[in-house]
């Protein structure tokens, strides 16, 4: 049941506005706790006022009664994603909400105001499979207005929760699993370690529950990681951190010791590990709009060197990032220019983005893009023999064979001895040949 106008934004939803969860997006309950369930059903529920109060300052806005223990000791942190099942009642016995008639888990991150206070408060206190009473009070539910027609003004209202599940969030490009956090302490401000910045972080990392390293690490963010053992996934995860949060990450293998493992750390091949990382601190780099011309071209040439180093080690998207940043520095800047070594400079940077796009795209499949960059790499050197050929190779791929050819045509007149265009000249006229030999040979059996 929701808090304020827009339900489906803020939390529980009514008995006629059903959630989008499925259960079977959950574990699904044993038997043992189905029979639980089905007893406790069947008992009055618990008097309002009872239970633990779990409010921070005791004002007894929000009292816990246990009604069945769950299993081990871990409990949700802020902002996990967690699934319950719910029935709310006033302290009359009147059901105004539940998820167990819809027979539809409800799923919302905790600590983000998705729903009523009380619900923040009480199920961060609980373990998987635990089913326990929140009676809340009109401050830590739906306030003195509440939240007509079902719920009346100044309304206590009691919930019996049950905490299916919980977890951390996937913070990866890719939403592959690879790296999960959960938040151990919040952060102070706003800002966040972009690449390039100087920063201090701790680290302690464990697998299957053994620490293998604990200490403090510097290094520049996105470029000397490596170089001072620190993970990719960990790099990654700073990123999106806070000065002085603390996270709990999760990695898989390719997030970490990929398929070799780390030896002198007792590492296995493939193996999935675990970090603690504080963000101690760090140095706030400079957006492009705080750059001059000069701090541009310096950033420009730095992100290329990466992008050709990523390039080289098949990390094409990683690539890709690097290219673009110097478009985005260089790109709606550069006309205004006035030194002309450095408008010179900055052409020859912009236009080696565009042709190294290109080939990041012709790895990644995305003819279409690496037609659009070749295109602008064009409009800079019109006889440029790479834009040309990768264009070509592009038009090729989606069988544009007229403009593919045009393209090799194009490169073997600024080089009359370049093998792999005329190559390619072959190959489009010997596919050409093949395909209306196939379309003859269709149409001819349409009409035998």
């Amino acid at each position: 049941f929701l808090e304020g106008s827009s339900r489906a934004a803020r939390g529980l939803k009514t008995d006629q506005e059903h959630t989008t969860l499925s259960v079977n997006s959950f574990p699904v309950q044993n038997s043992n706790q189905s029979n639980i369930m089905a007893e406790n059903a069947d008992q009055p529920t618990a008097l309002a006022g009872e239970g633990e109060d779990i409010t921070p300052n005791k004002d007894g806005g929000v009292l816990k009664k246990v009604l069945r223990e769950g299993e081990g000791d871990d409990l949700p942190l802020s902002e996990d994603t967690v699934s319950v099942h719910y029935v709310g009642t006033l302290t009359d016995g009147t059901k105004f909400d539940s998820s167990r008639d819809r027979d539809d888990t409800f799923k919302f991150t905790l600590g983000k105001g998705q729903v009523i206070k009380g619900w923040d408060l009480g199920v961060a206190t609980m373990k998987r499979g635990e089913l326990a009473q929140l009676t809340c009070t009109s401050e830590y539910a739906y306030g003195k207005r509440g939240s007509p027609p079902k719920i009346p003004e100044d309304a206590t209202l009691i919930f019996e929760v049950e905490l299916l599940d919980f977890c951390g969030e996937d913070i990866s490009e890719e939403k592959d699993g690879g790296i999960i956090r959960r938040v151990l302490k919040k952060g102070a401000g706003y800002d966040r370690p972009k690449e390039g910045a100087a920063t201090e972080i701790h680290l302690k990392g464990t697998y299957n529950g053994a620490t293998f390293e604990d200490r403090d690490v510097q290094y520049i963010v996105g470029e000397t990681a490596g170089d001072n053992g620190v993970v990719g996934g960990v790099d990654y995860a700073v990123t999106k951190m806070k000065k002085e949060e603390k996270w709990r990450v999760q990695l898989k293998p390719q997030y970490a010791f990929g398929d070799d493992g780390k030896a002198d750390l007792n590492i296995p091949p493939k193996a999935e590990v675990e970090y603690e990382v504080e963000l101690k601190s760090f140095e706030k780099v400079k957006e492009s709009w705080q750059m001059d011309t000069k701090e541009k071209l310096e950033a420009s040439d730095k992100v290329k060197a990466k992008g050709t180093t990523f390039f080289k080690g098949g990390k094409y998207k990683e690539a890709l990032m690097q290219y673009k940043k110097i478009l985005d520095y260089l790109e709606f800047d550069a006309e205004r220019i006035e030194d002309e070594d450095d408008k010179k400079h900055a052409e020859q940077l912009m236009l080696a983005a565009h042709l190294n796009l290109a080939m990041c795209y012709l790895k990644t499949g995305e003819p279409n893009k690496v037609i659009e960059h070749c295109s602008k790499a064009l409009e800079k050197d019109p006889t440029n023999e790479k834009a040309f050929f990768r264009r070509g190779q592009a038009r090729f791929t989606i069988r544009d064979y007229d403009d593919a050819k045009s393209d090799f045509s194009a490169v073997l007149k600024i080089d009359p001895n370049n093998k792999a265009a005329k190559n390619q000249v072959t190959a489009i006229v010997q596919h050409q040949k093949k395909e209306r030999e196939q379309e003859k040979k269709m149409y001819g059996n349409m009409f035998d």
